[in-house]
C-alpha cells in the first residue's frame, strides 16, 4: 500500500505516521509538509520522519499532483489548524484549508487514488445548546477554522469518480506529541498545572468539549484511509470519537488538577458565553467501525501530558506566548522575514 500523508509534520502527524508503519509495516508512507513547524520537536527520541519512505516540502496550495501517482490513500491533515490561526489569518485559512483541499481531492480521484481522508472538525456545530449532535444536526460554524471545514466538506460532495472519500469530525485533540501543542484545552491545562501550580480557565467552565487523543485520531484514520465504501458510503461525513469522552471544560481542569498534586483551578465566572459548546454523538462511528474505536482515556491521555512535559524541563509559566503555540511560530515567521503575510516561503 501507498499512503500521501500532508501536514505530516505537524502535531498530529506524527502519530499518524508512527501508527501506520506499525500496522504496515511494508507500506511505503510519503510525507508532504510545508515545514512550518518542523523545528517544533518536544521530547522525541527520534525524528518522527525516520519512519517515512519518502518526505517532500512544499505548500499544499501549489503541491505537484504527480506526487499522487500510485497511491492508494491520500490522508489530508494539512491546514491552519486551530481558531487564534484562522482568525488571525482568515484569507489564508480559506485558500489552504478549503481551497486547496477540494483541488487535492480532485487530483486525487483523477489520478485513480481509492481513498482519500480529510481532517475536518466538530468544531462546526459552533454553539449547540441541548443534546449531543449527530451529523444530521445542522451545522454553526463561529469562526474562519470551523468554517472553512464545512466549506471543504461540501466541495468534496462534488468530486467525481469512485474515489471513497471519508470527513473525519474529529473531536478536540489532546495528548503527548512529538510536535507538542499547547494551543488545545486539555493540554493548556496539563501545562498550567506543571509550570503555575494553577489551572486557569479562561471561560466560566460550562462549555462542553469531546476529546480525543492524537493516537486515537490515528485509528480513526487508519479506518477511513482503508475503508470500503460499503463501509458507510463513497462520501461519508462522520463524528470521530466517543460519547463517553464528552466533558465540560471544568471537569478537565478537575482532572487535571487531581493528576498534579497541589494544583489549584480557578474559572472565570464573569466571562462571556464560549463561542463553542457542543456535545457530539459518535453513534455512527461505533456502529462503522467498532475496532477502531478510541483506545486512551483521560486519565491516560493526562498521564503522558504530565509524563512528557516533565521529561521537557517543562516550566514557562508564560507558555501561552511561547513557541508551543502554533501562533506565535507563524507570526514570528513572519517577524523575522521568513514568511509573506499570505504564509509563503520567502
Amino acid at each position: 500500500m501507498k499512503f500521501l500523508i500532508t501536514g505530516n509534520m505537524g502535531y498530529v502527524g506524527p502519530a499518524v505516521v508512527r501508527h501506520l508503519r506499525r500496522r504496515f509495516p511494508d507500506a511505503y508512507l510519503h510525507g508532504y509538509d510545508n515545514a512550518y513547524f518542523a523545528h517544533c520537536l518536544t521530547n522525541a527520541a527520534q525524528l518522527p520522519e525516520r519512519l517515512l519512505d519518502r518526505q517532500s516540502y512544499g505548500d499544499v496550495r501549489s503541491i505537484d499532483t504527480s506526487l499522487l501517482s500510485g497511491c492508494d490513500a491520500v490522508i489530508h491533515l494539512a491546514a491552519i489548524s486551530n481558531d487564534p490561526m484562522g482568525n488571525k489569518f482568515e484569507a489564508v485559512t480559506r485558500q489552504i484549508n478549503q481551497d486547496a483541499s477540494a483541488a487535492l481531492a480532485q487530483a486525487a480521484a483523477k489520478a485513480g487514488v481509492r481513498n482519500f481522508v480529510f481532517a475536518s472538525s466538530c468544531s462546526v456545530y459552533g454553539v449547540a445548546a441541548g443534546g449531543a449532535r449527530t451529523e444530521e444536526d445542522p451545522v454553526n460554524p463561529v469562526t474562519a477554522y470551523a468554517v472553512s471545514k464545512i466549506g471543504t466538506e461540501l466541495a468534496l460532495r462534488h468530486v467525481e469518480g469512485d474515489m471513497t472519500i471519508t470527513c473525519l469530525r474529529f473531536a478536540t485533540a489532546c495528548g503527548m506529541s512529538d510536535r507538542l501543542r499547547l494551543d488545545l484545552v486539555l493540554n493548556d491545562f496539563a501545562a498550567c498545572a506543571l509550570a503555575r501550580g494553577e489551572i486557569s480557565v479562561l471561560s466560566d467552565g460550562t462549555p462542553w468539549r469531546p476529546l480525543i487523543d492524537v493516537k486515537d485520531m490515528a485509528l480513526a484514520i487508519e479506518w477511513a484511509a482503508t475503508r470500503s465504501s460499503d463501509q458507510g458510503g463513497r462520501l461519508l461525513v462522520v463524528n470521530a470519537g466517543s460519547n463517553d469522552r464528552n466533558y465540560q471544560v471544568k471537569d478537565l481542569a478537575a482532572a487535571v488538577a487531581a493528576a498534579v498534586p497541589g494544583t489549584s483551578v480557578s474559572i472565570n465566572t464573569a466571562a462571556p458565553a464560549d463561542s463553542r459548546s457542543y456535545k457530539v454523538d459518535f453513534g455512527r462511528y461505533a456502529e462503522l467501525a467498532p475496532e477502531h474505536q478510541p483506545r486512551v482515556t483521560l486519565a491516560q491521555s493526562i498521564e503522558e501530558l504530565v509524563a512528557g512535559l516533565k521529561e521537557m524541563g517543562f516550566a514557562d509559566a508564560s507558555f501561552r506566548n511561547s513557541p508551543l503555540m502554533r501562533l506565535q511560530v507563524l507570526q514570528n515567521h513572519i517577524q523575522q522575514g521568513r514568511l509573506s503575510d499570505d504564509l509563503a516561503w520567502r
